[in-house]
């Protein structure tokens, strides 16, 4: 499983790569493996403002539907188009072309206090 570094994450297994004033959020390694093959992810929330922990879409497998849940305050300014052709980029690429969201920072320094990629691997025992 893949852990990269430079990114931070969430216990609900989302991950942030933050560049500047903004980030891209996307699922881990560990969630899309726990889901299995990704058919549909529904993200409506572009303009939106997005509180910390809020519901912002979902990711559709082929067994379940699961919530994805923002890990830090932000408004919304692009949603991944390639997903809606191509939904198993999550699975084939979960950390580069299956990013989810690019966010606008409310709180920058709110990231810091998400867990490291170590913590995070140990949160799922990998």
């Amino acid at each position: 499983m893949n852990f990269p570094s430079e990114l931070k994450y969430t216990k609900d297994h989302e991950w942030v790569k933050v560049e500047g004033n903004e980030a891209y959020i996307g699922i881990t390694d560990f969630a899309q493996r726990e889901l299995g093959d990704i058919v549909y992810v529904d993200i409506n929330s572009v303009g939106s403002e997005v509180a910390s922990e809020e519901v912002f879409g979902t990711v559709e497998a082929v067994k379940t539907v699961s919530d994805l849940f923002m890990p830090v305050a932000g408004t919304v300014l692009e949603v991944n188009a390639e997903l809606n052709d191509n939904p198993e980029l999550v699975n084939s690429d979960p950390y580069g072309k299956g990013w989810m969201v690019k966010i606008s920072l409310s709180d920058a320094a709110a990231v810091d206090a998400l867990l490291s990629a170590d913590a995070y691997q140990a949160l799922v025992g990998a």
